[in-house]
């Protein structure tokens, strides 16, 4: 499963706001205003989450689940261990 922070900062990487997100996945705007506003795991369904993931692959960003390698070679970033709370300054 992916995360709402994974998908901001897949957008992030990217420049891209949620309105071009989602004519890249042939989404609404308001289906990617609510993964975005989950709590953790994104909410939806796997059709709609499968969406996303492949409009991301194909503009050349990796999700990369807990615990998973990374399979590509380019630059990246990811949390060494849990993320610091909220409100921690970082």
């Amino acid at each position: 499963m992916i995360t709402a922070a994974q998908v901001r900062a897949a957008r992030a990487l990217l420049g891209m706001d949620q309105r071009r997100l989602a004519e890249a996945a042939g989404l609404s705007l308001p289906t990617i205003q609510r993964m975005e506003a989950s709590d953790g795991q994104v909410r939806g369904n796997v059709e709609s989450l499968v969406k996303v993931v492949e409009a991301f692959d194909r503009a050349g960003v990796e999700l990369i689940g807990e615990g998973a390698a990374s399979t590509g070679s380019g630059r990246g970033v990811r949390f060494k261990t849990q993320p610091p709370s909220e409100g921690s300054g970082v």
